[in-house]
């Protein structure tokens, strides 16, 4: 009892360093100075922009990581083609290359002096310094969560129970809608979670393609950096209290949604009619 109740202490202490006292001093030092420089900070037309900026970034990325990740996982569950390790090694590149080198290797691409970059500008494509650029870089470094929350899901639940449903004359899309995704639901939710928060806190590799530009490129976090170093501290924390609230009302609702929706499934299993016995004919 004595060892598991230090270790308890341990814990708590650890999460209570990490990430309680950091949050409860952002919240602290962003009302320092009362509620008015706040909404001030946060309604500048700079601000607004930024964060505008960010939630369109957010808006294209997790979709296309959503489905694309849901598909891998499929592909590198279900069917485990050649490659299989290697796929799998791909898609989690971004957690072993530093965003800022992503953000050289897009710029190397698709600059104005890259490898592609003066073939787009002929057709009056820009993707570095631009929103183009700004959302392949989001997507890269969001795009293993949804695949690494899925496929353990996937691969938990089996396939007994599509295959039942398939015996029983379940399409394919139907076999989808009501066996597997409902089974993979949690999975998805956490990874869309995750996915979200990616993309908001994104900071080296869009800072990189979209040159900061105030009013233009710049995103929620390049707008933190900009005003910590000019030294408006209040702007600062409070654009940086905004994100993280941006990322639990996220968390808040997708999981609200799935419990409703794991609610509504039983409540409809439970309303279904008893089938009558079968009775035995001699």
């Amino acid at each position: 009892m004595i060892a598991r109740l230090g270790l308890r202490i341990i814990a708590l202490g650890y999460l209570a360093l990490v990430v309680l006292g950091p949050v409860v001093l952002l919240v602290v030092r962003t009302f320092a100075h009362g509620l008015e420089p706040v909404v001030v900070a946060l309604t500048s037309p700079d601000a607004v922009h930024a964060l505008q900026v960010t939630l369109v970034l957010v808006a294209m990325a997790v979709p296309v990581n959503t489905v694309f990740g849901v598909i891998c996982a499929f592909v590198l569950v279900r069917y485990r083609p050649p490659g299989t390790r290697l796929i799998a090694a791909l898609v989690d590149l971004p957690f072993a290359i530093s965003p800022v080198v992503l953000g050289l290797a897009l710029f190397t691409l698709y600059g104005r002096t890259g490898w592609l970059g003066p073939t787009l500008a002929e057709h009056g494509i820009d993707v570095v310094f631009a929103l183009p650029g700004m959302v392949l870089a989001t997507v890269f470094v969001s795009l293993p969560f949804v695949v690494d929350e899925v496929a353990p899901v996937l691969e938990e639940a089996g396939l007994e129970a599509e295959q039942a449903a398939a015996t029983l004359g379940a399409s394919g899309w139907q076999t989808l809608w009501r066996i597997t995704l409902p089974a993979i639901r949690w999975g998805v939710t956490y990874g869309v979670v995750l996915t979200t928060a990616r993309a908001l806190g994104e900071f080296g590799a869009v800072a990189i393609v979209s040159g900061n530009l105030v009013g233009e490129t710049q995103t929620l976090p390049l707008f933190v950096e900009e005003r910590f170093t000019d030294f408006d501290l209040t702007g600062a924390y409070a654009a940086g209290l905004l994100l993280g609230l941006i990322a639990v009302a996220v968390l808040i609702v997708l999981t609200r949604l799935s419990r409703r929706l794991d609610r509504r499934d039983r409540d409809g299993r439970d309303r279904e009619p008893d089938r009558p016995p079968a009775v035995e004919v001699s």
